[in-house]
């Protein structure tokens, strides 16, 4: 064999393998797993800003929104299943399902779900909801607190941000921490809302800091009800945390940086 040959075969294998590689990554992001980041403090205190899951694609069949920019090669939705009451799922946003929104579902179609004085109702029954201890997270670039007013100094002399946490328990028994801070907030008093057919009723743990179910369907705002065609996958695992600090010209500060004690958290 020439050099010439043997340099073409060699050209042709690596091409073949870069094939191989990118239909695999294809495949893995399409059907099995999903990243994403959390940009905003809707889920607190479950999950903060600079939080980084892997999201389970195969829990609610898959759908168009399963693959890479909604590509539409998927008619309908294939293996369809509902997801349960306090799954914590990842969605394209109503109206337009352009953007990934992550919330906790609390209601499935027939139904009917009102929130009064704080309180969460499920087809006329309050959801348990008790007080425990604050939410405590440290002050950080990407984490400052709401309010000077929860502003507090922690036992290493570290500012922290110390918030009012309450636990609820779902009909089903699923368990999750949620925040409020505000009395008689916007959405801590609602209309009773009926779930439409192959819809969900979906809230954030920070209820205060949410645009959810409770409101109109808005682009880049609040979602109303999401159709469960929108799901993207199930939220599985946090597999990286920063504070934001971290600095690309500093490397050392990329592990400064990270909040090792949420990685590894699962859902």
């Amino acid at each position: 064999m020439t050099r010439n040959k043997a340099e073409r075969s060699e050209t042709r294998d690596f091409v073949a393998f870069l094939v191989k590689l990118a239909l695999f990554i294809l495949i893995l992001r399409s059907f099995i797993f999903s990243p994403f980041n959390i940009p905003s403090e809707s889920m607190q205190p479950r999950l903060v800003v600079g939080d980084y899951l892997l999201v389970a694609k195969w829990p609610y069949g898959f759908s168009q929104y399963s693959l890479p920019f909604s590509a539409p090669l998927i008619p309908g939705r294939i293996l369809p299943h509902s997801p349960e009451p306090g799954d914590v799922v990842v969605f394209k946003a109503p109206p337009y399902a352009h953007d990934d929104y992550i919330k906790r579902v609390i209601g499935r179609s027939g139904d009917i779900i009102q929130v009064t004085n704080g309180i969460v109702s499920i087809n006329g029954t309050p959801v348990e909801k008790k007080r425990i201890d604050d939410f405590e997270l440290p002050v950080t670039p990407n984490s400052p607190c709401y309010r000077s007013e929860f502003e507090s100094t922690s036992q290493n002399g570290g500012t922290i941000c110390r918030y009012p946490q309450f636990q609820e328990t779902l009909p089903n028994g699923v368990s999750y921490r949620v925040l409020d801070v505000d009395q008689n907030s916007e959405g801590d008093n609602t209309q009773a809302f009926v779930v439409p057919e192959g819809h969900m009723f979906l809230m954030g743990d920070n209820r205060d800091r949410s645009a959810d179910s409770r409101f109109p369907a808005q682009e880049g705002q609040a979602i109303g009800m999401v159709p469960e065609e929108n799901l993207v996958g199930k939220a599985l695992v946090s597999v990286f945390s920063t504070d934001g600090s971290a600095e690309w010209i500093k490397p050392w500060t990329w592990f400064t940086a990270a909040r090792w004690d949420r990685i590894g958290e699962g859902f």
